[in-house]
């Protein structure tokens, strides 16, 4: 296991750290010019395949902005192309599936390779980007995402608005959801492993579309049981996770039972009322609403210290956005919301 003995990590297990660590969520994005530089020369799954790019666009933000983590470029979706799905990404409309799984039969002809054969660029990323920020004090972020989120995807062939055909499968083919679930988790659980391996020292899983989706009690019957599985193969490793979820504010407790060692949470609930659903013996990240980074600077302060006052006093912090910075966010924004909360939460302020 790598070294905890960083600003992130100590955060992570709840230590004392000199300053409260920051990362934002697509930190590396459409809101710098150099990223769009890249992304008019190269299709994103060109990048995703080609090592020594996605390391530099990794290391990227460190040329504009004081980070204490560097989350490795990468997407949740790519493991769904090893496991036999078609998957692209296009120029204003997003990912989509051309294959998406409709059938149970669909199901069981999902491969479930290793990491190293399915990912090895990413991989191979990672120890770029790890080796390079060795002597900085800078862990490296893995991720990838969480079983409903993706078979979500698989099954609405894209994004949705009101998830009715995962949610049909889900309730209508209860035993080929349960195969699905399985062979995610497997995938899933190598890929953050692998990822730990190649010089990661921290995973977060993102369920990015879980509580937009379900509440409570689907979440408890259909989804539960899977990310509990795939948190716990991580702690099995020695695995640091961040366990990060958007709209499950109403039941943050159960998520926190699930796993993790940190508990991410968007901007629709105070940190403060979020932790005493968490209870003490998780770290918690977040905040700040992406669309404050667009702020002015009064409205955009006003924010950070809202959030910073919420957690006053209490070690186990991690600073970052409710999700992931817009495109149309002003860089020199990003780079004083991250020095600001530096210099509030700095050694003897």
């Amino acid at each position: 296991m790598k070294s905890r003995n960083t600003r992130l990590l100590k955060a992570a297990f709840l230590e004392p750290v000199d300053r409260t660590p920051v990362w934002f969520m697509r930190q590396i994005g459409r809101y710098q010019r150099e990223y769009r530089e890249y992304r008019a020369k190269y299709k994103l799954l060109d990048i995703f395949n080609n090592a020594e790019l996605a390391a530099e666009l990794t290391l990227l933000p460190f040329k504009q902005t004081d980070f204490d983590g560097a989350v490795i470029f990468a997407d949740i979706l790519p493991p769904l192309i090893s496991m036999g799905l078609d998957l692209q990404f296009t120029v204003g409309s997003g990912p989509y599936i051309d294959n998406p799984i409709t059938c149970p039969a669909d199901v069981d002809r999902l491969a479930a390779p290793p990491a190293e054969e399915s990912m090895p660029s990413t991989l191979r990323a990672v120890e770029i980007a790890s080796a390079e920020l060795a002597g900085r004090g800078i862990p490296v972020i893995g991720f990838c995402g969480a079983p409903f989120t993706l078979a979500s995807y698989a099954l609405e062939g894209g994004g949705s608005r009101n998830y009715e055909r995962v949610k049909s499968f889900m309730y209508s083919q209860p035993a080929a959801w349960q195969r699905l679930m399985n062979k995610l988790v497997t995938v899933l659980a190598d890929f953050a492993v692998k990822q730990t391996q190649a010089g990661a020292a921290i995973v977060q899983i993102f369920d990015s579309w879980v509580g937009l989706a379900t509440g409570e009690e689907d979440y408890l019957r259909f989804i539960q049981p899977h990310n509990k599985a795939l948190f716990d193969l991580l702690q099995k490793n020695s695995i640091p996770s961040i366990h990060f979820s958007t709209g499950t504010s109403g039941y943050l407790d159960v998520v926190a039972q699930t796993g993790g060692d940190v508990i991410s949470v968007d901007w629709r609930v105070s940190l403060s009322k979020a932790w005493r659903q968490i209870g003490n013996g998780k770290a918690i990240q977040g905040n700040l609403d992406p669309i404050a980074l667009m702020a002015p600077w009064r409205e955009l302060q006003f924010h950070i210290d809202r959030v910073l006052d919420s957690v006053r006093g209490r070690t186990g912090h991690i600073f970052n956005l409710g999700h992931g910075i817009l495109p149309n966010t002003p860089v020199d924004h990003v780079r004083r919301a991250v020095d600001y909360v530096h210099e509030r939460t700095g050694a003897g302020k």
